[in-house]
């Protein structure tokens, strides 16, 4: 029996010639991660275990993105004792404020995981890496500790859901609109514990980026991890980003697996995800008037260049509807500096929108954009449960950058080839003529009534003098 490309990369790192569904293992790591608010648990009980070491100070990353900049006395201490373990241990890849980014954007674009690896990581999306041919996953702090500890990682072989694409995308969809429409077609446990495996002629035309947000949230349908082939935006992605040599994995001719999902890029349109749930899927089209007092742009599902440059195309020369408020958080350093570079940032803050430094923040409702009682937010973050983002009666719709910066113009949620079309544009420019010209009008006729004040005071003036002199 033939193996997937997870089962492959398991039973290489484990030692063993193959594996199959259900079978115990211990792997060898190639990177163990955590946070600022998983971080210190795993570290506590590391310390409680009296490890005096770690097993490759390479290989083990600590990411301040939660939390940080910190937002109170409690995260300062967490990220401090983050700092002190990363000084004590050597610890190469600790990325603090300033150097930070969110995590599942740094990692790749730093170069630290290449096809073939196996990473655990204390956060739930770790999932992210298998957009480069890897087996990525989440674990919780104790697993953490282990892996940090003895670079291995204790694993149950997933069985796997085959998922074929074929056609590419149409203009304004991209690779969240991808895996809003497969969640909402196989629910938030229709993965549990399997392998989501992307293969089919369709793969090729999506770009690194549109992967990675898929790769993501593999989690948010129960999967174990979300994988990708290996092909040329593979390699090119990885140019210049590493010089570890790697091993591409195909799954076999004859593999099993679970289930096999035919997908039409094509035919995908741009997908929203209403509250509570990922699965809560509609299309653009399918959706009434919802309107909305929040955008959120960024996150380790969609804060990466391109995201920024689908969000900066469309609030280009508009500005948000009034009442709604907008925040974009590039999801790295590099990200940042280039949104600059590429006049993205003046766009932004021209349309009437905040640019936040690197960080988690709203996402999992920590600072940087909580909602009140009632309030709506349209975001490309990966997670709209009960409260995710502020107050439990908030609500949260998952979207694409392009809809959420339709949405932020719109003061509802939109459509973004209506928002952007040139008849929309052009109607835009003509509201902001006849806005400018109602403004330079109102301005003449205070000035005016300014003139007829002042000379209604002189003559008083004049009147009162006259009064005193009889």
């Amino acid at each position: 029996m033939g193996m997937t490309m997870t089962q492959k990369i398991l039973a290489a790192h484990a030692g063993l010639e193959s594996v199959k569904v259900g079978d115990l293992i211990n792997a060898n790591l190639d990177l163990v991660l955590a946070n600022d608010i998983t971080g210190p648990v795993s570290i506590a009980e590391f310390e409680k275990a009296g490890f005096d070491k770690v097993f490759d100070e390479k290989k083990v990353a600590l990411i301040m993105d939660h939390f940080a900049p910190n937002k109170d006395i409690k995260s300062a201490e967490q990220c401090k004792t983050c700092r002190t373990f990363a000084k004590a241990f050597n610890i190469e890849n600790f990325f603090d404020v300033g150097e930070m980014g969110i995590e599942h954007a740094l990692i790749p674009e730093k170069g630290l995981v290449v096809p073939g690896d196996a990473v655990i990581g204390a956060d739930s999306h770790t999932c992210t890496y298998g957009a480069l041919g890897a087996f990525s996953t989440g674990v919780g702090s104790t697993d953490m500790t282990a892996g940090m500890a003895s670079g291995k990682g204790w694993f149950k072989v997933p069985a796997a859901i085959k998922f074929n694409l074929r056609n590419e995308l149409k203009p304004y969809v991209s690779g969240k609109d991808v895996i809003l429409y497969i969640i909402g077609m196989i629910g938030v446990d229709g993965a549990l514990y399997k392998s989501m495996e992307f293969t089919g002629s369709g793969v090729a035309s999506l770009s690194m980026d549109d992967r990675l947000t898929i790769s993501n949230m593999a989690i948010e349908a129960g999967a174990k991890n979300g994988i990708f082939p290996v092909d040329e935006v593979t390699k090119k992605y990885l140019k210049g980003r590493t010089d570890r040599e790697y091993i591409s994995y195909e799954a076999d001719s004859d593999a099993e697996y679970d289930a096999i999902y035919d997908i039409d890029l094509s035919q995908i349109e741009p997908t929203v995800s209403f509250p509570h749930l990922p699965e809560n899927t509609k299309s653009i089209g399918d959706i009434g008037d919802v309107e909305i007092d929040q955008v959120v742009i960024g996150s380790c599902t969609n804060g990466r260049i391109s995201d920024m440059e689908a969000a900066a195309k469309i609030l280009k020369g508009r500005h948000i509807a009034p009442g709604v408020r907008a925040i974009i958080i590039p999801a790295t350093q590099e990200v940042y500096k280039e949104c600059i570079k590429k006049g993205y940032i003046e766009d932004f803050i021209d349309a009437g929108c905040i640019v936040s430094t690197p960080t988690c923040g709203p996402c999992l409702g920590g600072y940087m954009g909580i909602l009140a009682a009632g309030e709506r937010c349209v975001s490309t973050t990966n997670r709209n449960f009960v409260g995710r983002m502020g107050h439990v009666d908030s609500e949260v719709y998952l979207a694409s950058p392009q809809v959420a910066a339709a949405s932020a113009i719109a003061g509802k949620i939109a459509d973004p080839r209506i928002v952007d079309s040139p008849e929309s544009r052009k109607a835009q420019k003509a509201l902001d003529k006849q806005t400018i010209k109602a403004e330079k009008l109102a301005e003449k006729q205070a000035i005016k009534a300014e003139k007829l004040n002042e000379k209604a005071e002189k003559l008083a003036e004049k009147a009162a003098k006259l009064s005193e002199e009889n």
